[in-house]
């Protein structure tokens, strides 16, 4: 008995030396969670997605209405989640700025991991992977082998405004002209006009282009360039709220629910009739 009580004692000494501290971390640990961009979500009942069109993550149907994989990924979360889901169309150049100032909560919008980001933001585990392709235009390219004939001042390339494969661009064709678009839809359509002479992409959108304009663009190489992870992207200092995405991809990717979505818009062109020619 006499063992049993100092022990007894000490537990509530140390308890007492250690309560202070205790108290400070559960504090902490609520003041972590109150901050969480989850907590806001739930409070609000709508999570907010930042995201830029670009087919096929994401485009208007005829009706004007959203649809693409960034639009059933993001649907299905705030699904999970038990709250609306509200899209923020944004500029691709601008949609980092625009996160970090709080226009909404998260961007799922085909963004790549890269250094350069990381350290403006963070990133979730990966719930998708692509790789850049290539389509130039037939007669802008006449007589042209890829990549080194490319390199040249009489080549333009067009991309799209703080995309990962600009920079690319800038590093491996030094001597040619990079003309950059806000919006995808331009890229693609200087390529088809002949007003640049090639453009660099992420899948599928060169091949499914080439796809329906056999006559007029090809791709001068098969072999994928730049490999790249798409994931999530969140304000940094978050834990809970990267702890809950990360949670989310990897329950999503394992009930195969994510391969599935992506097969669908990634395989080929079930949805073709569903956007405007």
């Amino acid at each position: 008995m006499k063992l049993i009580r100092n022990l007894m004692l000490a537990a509530v000494a140390a308890l007492s030396i250690a309560g202070p501290q205790a108290v400070r971390a559960q504090d902490t640990q609520q003041a972590v969670a109150q901050d969480s961009v989850i907590e806001t979500i739930k409070r609000r009942g709508v999570l907010k997605v930042g995201m830029a069109t670009f087919v096929p993550w994401a485009m208007r149907d005829k009706n004007g209405d959203l649809i693409g994989f960034e639009i059933d990924v993001a649907t299905k979360l705030a699904e999970d989640m038990g709250v609306e889901v509200e899209f923020v169309p944004t500029a691709w150049d601008g949609i980092i700025p625009a996160l970090i100032s709080g226009k909404f909560d998260v961007i799922i919008g085909g963004m790549s991991i890269t250094p350069a980001r990381n350290l403006t933001v963070n990133f979730t585990d990966p719930y998708a992977h692509s790789s850049v392709g290539v389509m130039a235009h037939i007669a802008e390219s006449e007589g042209k082998t890829w990549p080194d004939d490319f390199n040249a001042t009489d080549v333009t390339f067009s991309c799209r405004r703080g995309a990962t494969p600009c920079e690319y661009i800038k590093t491996h064709f030094p001597k040619a002209t990079l003309r950059l678009f806000d919006d995808q839809a331009q890229v693609v359509q200087e390529v088809l006009n002949g007003n640049a002479t090639v453009m660099l992409s992420s899948q599928p959108l060169p091949a499914f282009t080439i796809y329906e304009n056999p006559d007029v663009v090809f791709s001068p190489t098969d072999a994928p360039i730049d490999p790249s992870n798409e994931a999530f992207a969140l304000r940094k200092g978050d834990p809970d709220a990267l702890n809950f995405f990360n949670n989310w991809i990897l329950m999503r990717t394992g009930d195969g629910w994510l391969a599935g979505r992506h097969d669908y818009w990634f395989g080929g062109r079930p949805w073709a009739d569903l956007v405007p020619d």
